[in-house]
């Protein structure tokens, strides 16, 4: 995992140094007629801000990075991208360690009144870290079989849009910074921010009514679980193969047959998956149960939203309703 991240950040400061060179010269000169030029690494990021920016979005040059289904685990900017973060007036990225690559892409700056946004700084306190629970497969549990694990420490969970209270907070921070870029427009940010907060709450609280109702307080994935902060902010209890930042790929029989036990015990309907998912190890947890009847659901954590997907109208808020009629299907 080191190596990997060395190997990147040389090839990340062999791209900034190139992007250096192509954009000598234009240290304070925009690369397009937009007032504002705004880039942000996810997609909900990217649609607060078109939510923010309401009518002002036409004049504005609003840029996603992970636009083509690549989730931010294993993204790696271009020299296009980079030389874009340099020239912006506005870079809005996660921040938290799939972001490392930030750190550099930040040393280049050709428009020197440009601004960031970490929004796992924003957030301070509210940010937790990332969870083993239970039957979760561990990284390692194969790469070190037979030897003693490196201990690391423990990572910050990244998912931090998963969860709407975290929404309200980052969208109240990138409406500041919108107001301070463009003052002369900074009451129609604030309307903007405050009517779709009122969208949050209101879709936070059909959440928690829905988890207040509920027949059932336990979700079982048989994949990664990037939804602590959902299952945090509604109390619900959760079993996973995989922590959310996980690499692995392949269930374990171990692990496999805890969740198939756990489906048991529960007497859950219903196993969960994210999106992207081929199902298979869904489908090895559902065979191994008793009963060998419970259907697949999925849920979508918004980590391979394309470009196209922005076009057909998928939002963030669309996409949080979408979850919860999930949600309110897997747990009655």
């Amino acid at each position: 995992m080191n190596i990997l991240k060395k190997t990147i950040s040389v090839f990340l400061m062999i791209l900034l140094i190139a992007g250096v060179f192509t954009s000598c010269g234009s240290s304070d000169k925009k690369q397009s007629d937009k007032s504002l030029q705004i880039v942000t690494t996810v997609f909900p990021a990217y649609d607060w801000t078109k939510e923010i920016l309401g009518d002002r979005a036409e004049d504005a040059e609003l840029t996603m990075l992970l636009d083509d289904g690549v989730d931010l685990h294993s993204y790696q900017p271009t020299a296009e991208d980079l030389e874009k973060i340099a020239s912006c007036d506005l870079f809005i990225y996660v921040g938290g360690e799939s972001d490392e690559w930030v750190e550099d892409a930040l040393k280049s700056k050709t428009n020197k009144n440009r601004v960031e946004i970490n929004l796992m700084d924003a957030l301070g306190d509210s940010v937790k870290e990332e969870e083993e629970v239970e039957g979760m497969q561990s990284e390692d549990e194969h790469e070190h079989e037979g030897e003693e694990a490196e201990s690391e420490e423990p990572e910050q969970d990244e998912h931090i849009w998963l969860s709407l209270r975290n929404a309200e907070v980052c969208t109240q921070a990138i409406a500041d910074q919108l107001k301070k870029l463009d003052p002369s427009n900074k009451t129609e940010y604030e309307d903007n921010a405050t009517a779709y907060k009122e969208e949050l709450t209101g879709l936070d609280k059909e959440y928690q009514d829905t988890v207040e109702h509920a027949k059932r307080k336990t979700l079982l994935f048989a994949d990664r679980f990037p939804f602590r902060y959902l299952a945090d902010d509604y109390g619900l209890k959760y079993y996973a193969a995989f922590k959310g930042c996980s690499a692995e790929t392949e269930a374990s029989f171990k692990t496999i047959t805890f969740l198939a036990n756990k489906v048991d015990e529960e007497k859950l309907p219903y196993v969960m998956t994210i999106e992207g998912s081929d199902h298979k190890i869904a489908k090895s947890v559902i065979s191994n149960t008793k009963k060998k009847t419970q259907q697949i659901l999925t849920i979508d954590s918004m980590q391979s939203t394309t470009a196209q997907d922005v076009k057909d109208g998928k939002s963030y808020l669309s996409v949080m309703e979408e979850n919860l009629s999930v949600l309110q299907k897997a747990l009655n």
